[in-house]
């Protein structure tokens, strides 16, 4: 192929490669499956030394798991500007460097951060993004090598675990299954091959990889070019024969170059293998063109589905999002008045439920009547036992006594029987607060119970109200005067005593009323209005000088799946608009 034909497939091809990459790096492949290569093969199979020679950078290579990660090599040939530069990439981290002996211990370096230090496998990706006028337009993915018995400290199931690793990549519809087979090994019990034939049994989408042909045996030469010539195990794809650097030409320093010489010059002088030359069926620079021109045709082929699956993934993210309940604007103006919005509608419903207007979940009214009602009755069974106080307890209070005659009380006397049975209503009305401090928390309310309770030690009531409940009692009508009180009393009551027992139980009275009232509103007041006052000023306040990106995230399961719909809506419109922009 002369330099002019191979320059204009070059340029033919290499639109489809990039656009495979584009939309490898915005994300597609995370929703759906591209179009790649996937290097596998079964331990000591050649599979490092033909990735070699494709990339020309030293990859690790040894015996037992190399590969310990699924590593991406994306190959750029670059014409001018760039003489050689790499990019590794894996999970939030990236490198650049420009020096390519540093390959293998950035990649060993990545693979012990992802799997740990020693033989285990990991199935995070890794990226080596290579540029170079020296390499082919190419992306693969170099799977790790089949261990069929565990050694040096290896899982038990470590068989298990990279079969899965494997399966998952080549299963795909969209993978080129690239098998590398050694020569001299009996290909019918290689495990890659049986792999791939499990997942593509028509063997469409699989190309065989021949290594070592140096090692083989005398007289199983035909043998060996039956099976690259399609005859003993097909495969569409067919095979190519490459022979690569050995561990001696390592040691010995042999560079790329001269391994490339070195493997045409193999060729050209076997008498078995010659013939592979001139079918482009041998050597590391024909399977480089093979398999970039099979990539490129798989390429072609899954465009359409691929363009029909991103239109589907819209649809599909964008009814999804539907379900979703309407999350904050990406923009900061947007954001801004999202947020604006969003506690006034806060600061509305607090002041509905504080006024009992919304209800929602539990009625919390509907909760505070309910204790209000227990505090009403506790307060009506309590008139019982005051009128059951015995003339006993008013003959020790004469220890109040004055100089006043036999018969007359002293008002202390009075005072002193109101303020013993008061006192004993407020451990219940602490009792009625620390039941409602459960639904709502405002110290305010404490602090006017109590007081309300050192207010009602002052014995006091307007004579109109007194006058009304002791009508009420009596039966009888008074007016405002203190001797007609008085005479109605001393007629009425046989002793003074009964007269002051009956006058306490009027004010008891009195004060039970007050109280049944005065506790629920000042609760009300204090411990709900009041609170979704505060709570109204502390959100408005939150407007000044906010962060607005800050206050908005969201850690809910629904945010976290809104904000993930939103990544893969965008992903998927660029890759839409990326493959509508290439047809």
């Amino acid at each position: 192929m002369n330099g002019e034909v191979h320059s204009h497939l070059e340029e033919s091809i290499r639109p489809y490669i990039d656009l495979i990459d584009t939309l490898r790096s915005v994300g597609i492949h995370k929703d759906l499956a591209l179009p790649t290569i996937a290097v596998i093969g079964d331990q000591s199979s050649g599979k490092s030394s033909v990735l070699e020679a494709l990339s020309g950078i030293a990859l690790p290579r040894g015996t037992g798991i190399v590969t310990r990660c699924p590593l991406e090599l994306k190959l750029k040939k670059v014409t001018s500007g760039v003489n050689w530069k790499a990019v590794l990439s894996y999970r939030e981290k990236k490198t650049e460097f420009v020096n390519s002996s540093l390959v293998e211990s950035y990649i060993e370096q990545a693979q012990n951060e992802l799997a740990g230090k020693g033989v285990g496998i990991c199935d995070e990706l890794i990226t080596l993004e290579v540029m170079s006028p020296d390499v082919c337009d190419l992306t693969l993915i170099d799977l790790p090598g089949i261990a069929r018995v565990p050694v040096n400290g290896q899982p038990e199931d470590i068989e298990k675990q990279i079969k899965r690793l494997i399966t998952r990549y080549i299963e795909k519809q969209e993978t080129i299954n690239m098998v590398v087979v050694p020569c001299n090994t009996d290909i019918a019990t290689t495990e890659a091959l049986k792999m791939a034939q499990q997942v593509d049994p028509e063997g469409k989408r699989t190309v065989g990889i021949l290594t070592k042909p140096d090692l083989i045996d005398r007289g199983t030469e035909t043998k060996i070019l039956d099976i690259v010539q399609n005859k003993t195990f097909p495969l569409r794809k067919g095979y190519i024969m490459v022979k690569c650097r050995g561990q001696h030409q390592i040691n010995e320093k042999i560079s790329l170059e001269e391994a490339a010489e070195t493997e045409r010059d193999f060729f050209q002088k076997h008498s078995f293998f010659r013939c592979l030359l001139n079918e482009d069926k041998a050597t590391i620079k024909s399977l480089a063109t093979k398999l970039t021109q099979n990539l490129v045709d798989h390429i072609k082929k899954s465009l359409p589905q691929l363009n029909e699956q991103i239109k589907k993934q819209l649809w599909d993210l964008r009814d999804d999002l539907k379900e979703c309940e309407a999350g904050p604007p990406q923009d900061p103006k947007g954001a801004k008045l999202f947020l604006t919005e969003t506690i006034m509608k806060f600061i509305d419903q607090i002041k509905s439920i504080s006024t009992g207007e919304l209800i929602i979940g539990e009625n919390l009214y509907g909760q505070l009547r309910m204790e209000f009602k227990k505090w009403n009755d506790l307060l009506n069974n309590r008139k019982p036992s005051f009128n059951n106080s015995t003339e006993e307890e008013i003959t020790f209070n004469q220890d109040f006594r004055g100089r006043e005659l036999l018969g007359f009380s002293n008002y202390k006397m009075f005072e002193v029987v109101l303020q013993k049975h008061v006192a004993t209503l407020k451990d219940p009305a602490n009792n009625l607060l620390n039941v409602i401090k459960g639904t709502i928390q405002q110290e305010k309310a404490e602090k006017r119970i109590s007081e309300q309770f050192a207010m009602e030690e002052m014995i006091f009531t307007q004579d109109p109200i007194y006058l009304k409940s002791l009508k009420e009692i009596t039966k009888e009508t008074f007016s405002e005067e203190y001797y007609e009180v008085f005479l109605v009393f001393s007629n009425k009551y046989e002793t003074e005593w009964t007269a002051v027992l009956s006058s306490s139980l009027i004010f008891f009275q009195i004060v039970v009323q007050r109280m049944a009232d005065q506790l629920p509103m000042m609760i009300t007041l204090f411990m709900l209005k009041q609170t979704a006052q505060l709570l109204s000023f502390d959100m408005l306040s939150l407007l000044d000088g906010a962060n607005v990106s800050e206050l908005l995230f969201e850690d809910s399961d629904v945010g976290k799946k809104r904000r993930d719909l939103h990544v893969r809506l965008e992903r998927m419109r660029i890759g839409q608009e990326k493959i509508s922009n290439f047809i």
